[in-house]
């Protein structure tokens, strides 16, 4: 099963655990699996058919654009991260 790492904005819904073990082929599965266990995690993560676009979705260490479609192998490691924006523009 993938390990998942739970931010921590988003601990209250998995009861505190910032780890879990999910099973899944893909980040969909993933999320799915989570919502079966811990109700109202999948509204945190998905809009739609897509991920939030607060979240960013790392698994082995990679930040993938795939979203929902994205593999993940039965060792793999998903993080899901706050997406951090860019700086300001100059007015030069």
């Amino acid at each position: 099963m993938a390990q998942v790492f739970i931010p921590s904005l988003m601990q209250k819904v998995t009861k505190g655990e910032s780890q879990v073990e999910v099973p899944g082929k893909t980040v969909r599965e993933v999320i799915n699996n989570l919502e079966e266990r811990y109700p109202g995690i999948k509204d945190r993560l998905v809009d739609g058919f897509r991920i939030k676009g607060n979240i960013n979705v790392a698994v082995d260490g990679e930040v993938t654009t795939l979203g929902l479609l994205a593999e993940v192998e039965e060792n793999s490691e998903v993080h899901f991260l706050p997406a951090i924006g860019g700086g300001a523009l100059s007015l030069r």
